[in-house]
């Protein structure tokens, strides 16, 4: 089968998107398809399949004329239209923004709604299927499962907690800052890497020195590959705190797989992700987060019996099934 995939944001991008589109496409290729990606960030292409980077009309419509199946790795209105008047089948994957319903006039939301009736709907978690009028099959975001595993000892990590995203409003930083600034009032302590980058930081810097926090919060920066892993690896707790509710939340999937255990707000697919081998508390909640980590700090044995079941829940998102669940539906499109 030839599967051309539309991801907006790509490598050298860093994301949740950006992730499973590359994971997926190297899977399809280890399943014995072939492969092809369209997508709008620039870069050097260094993936071992073809990545069109901000195509012309005219060669989006040639490669939509080559494959026999297009997947839209979120919705991306741009690309779709030409793929429409060509009669191929169209299959959709929701993971942005528009995962909620249309509220007052918000005309862009309603037109994506609109159009998501007449295209196959994939939802990554329950929480976004339920965001649209369209029924969606559920086959959720998968994890490196090469690269993401547990090989260090839990009793042999050195820090306490551990955030990893970009450095914006709606990854709630300022959330978990607050809430450890709370835990100081339960003498509890804990050292926070922070890893990541964007507009938040220099805000970030700034609320940890006031909140008195400096000697207890490291700003580390963005991290990758075999560094990410190892820095997961050092850590008991990760840390998402997002003010939004996430869609799916394939970072919490890499801490399990590390051996963390896993604090993250509710709302949304988040909690989905996390499963048995974490706790929750409301988006946006500092006292109920303090609370959270205040317990799960002081009870080594309760952190112990989140990580019982990680093995279990983790294979659900393996990336080979998570594969296999696609093509599947791909198949049920061509005949």
């Amino acid at each position: 089968m030839k599967i051309l995939i539309s991801s907006h944001a790509f490598a050298p991008s860093i994301g949740g998107i950006e992730t499973v589109s590359a994971l997926l496409a190297r899977e399809f290729i280890r399943l014995g398809h072939e492969v092809r990606i369209v997508t709008q960030t620039p870069g050097e292409n260094v993936a071992a399949f073809p990545v069109l980077r901000r195509p012309s009309l005219g060669k989006l419509v040639e490669v939509l004329r080559w494959c026999d199946v297009y997947w839209q790795n979120n919705l991306s209105l741009r690309t779709l239209w030409p793929a429409l008047s060509l009669g191929r089948p169209v299959i959709v994957t929701h993971q942005g923004s528009y995962c909620r319903s249309p509220f007052g006039i918000d005309l862009a939301q309603r037109l994506k709604h609109t159009v998501i009736r007449r295209l196959t709907s994939v939802a990554p978690s329950r929480a976004v299927a339920n965001c649209f009028a369209k029924r969606s099959t559920i086959i959720p975001n998968p994890y490196d499962a090469d690269a993401f595993r547990r090989t260090t000892p839990v009793a042999e990590r050195p820090a306490d907690l551990i955030f990893l995203g970009r450095l914006v409003s709606e990854k709630g930083v300022d959330i978990l800052l607050e809430a450890l600034a709370r835990l100081r009032g339960r003498e509890v302590f804990p050292r926070l890497t922070i890893a990541g980058a964007g507009p938040e930081l220099s805000a970030m810097k700034e609320m940890a020195q006031r909140l008195e926090l400096s000697e207890q919060v490291s700003f580390v920066g963005p991290k990758r590959g075999a560094e990410l892993v190892n820095l997961l690896q050092e850590h008991d707790i990760l840390v998402v705190p997002s003010r939004y509710d996430e869609p799916f939340g394939v970072v919490a999937l890499e801490g399990i797989a590390c051996g963390c255990v896993i604090v993250g707000s509710s709302g949304g697919g988040l909690s989905e992700a996390i499963g048995p081998c974490g706790r929750t508390f409301p988006n946006g909640d500092a006292e109920a987060l303090a609370l959270v980590l205040a317990e799960l700090l002081r009870q080594p044995n309760e952190r112990a019996k989140l990580r019982v079941q990680a093995s279990e829940h983790l294979a659900r998102f393996h990336p080979t099934m998570i594969a296999e669940a696609y093509l599947a539906l791909f198949h049920s499109k061509l005949t």
